[in-house]
């Protein structure tokens, strides 16, 4: 486990408040009721993490900044293992072979979670599991997401 404190970034639609959970019952690393919130180190990573969820016609959409603070974070960046598509298991009724590793990290009092992005390595992302936590950001302001039409990642 390592500390965290410092900015990351989360997609929302406008006007929703980036401290609020995930609505899906399941994710990449979570299941069963568990409290989740997935951001990323850059806003770019915002895009690249999101860009297998946006459909064309969805609503306007914000990057956010929020604030960080934990004493227990679980570093999982480097391992290919926690980012692959948990989809393709979910499908078969398999539980997500990503949900070992969120259970894991919870289990040994993480307060959340950094991992590699699968598409993009050199981008890092936070899942959180602890509210406490998180804070929103005082200075820094919401960018409203552009996607190009060519590109769903771009800013």
């Amino acid at each position: 486990m390592i500390p965290f404190t410092g900015t990351v970034w989360r997609m929302t639609f406008q006007g929703q408040d980036a401290r609020v959970p995930v609505s899906s019952p399941e994710g990449r690393f979570h299941h069963s009721g568990q409290w989740a919130i997935y951001t990323s180190l850059t806003p770019e990573g915002t895009a690249v993490a999101l860009r297998r969820y946006i459909s064309p016609g969805d609503a306007a959409r914000l990057i956010q900044p929020l604030e960080i603070n934990a004493a227990q974070v679980a570093d999982l960046r480097g391992d290919r293992a926690a980012t692959v598509i948990w989809q393709d298991a979910r499908a078969t009724g398999a539980p997500a072979p990503t949900w070992a590793f969120s259970d894991t990290a919870r289990a040994e009092g993480a307060q959340a979670m950094l991992y590699s992005s699968r598409s993009r390595p050199e981008l890092s992302h936070l899942v959180i599991f602890d509210p406490r936590i998180l804070h929103l950001h005082q200075d820094a302001k919401p960018q409203i997401w552009n996607p190009e039409p060519d590109d769903s990642t771009r800013l």
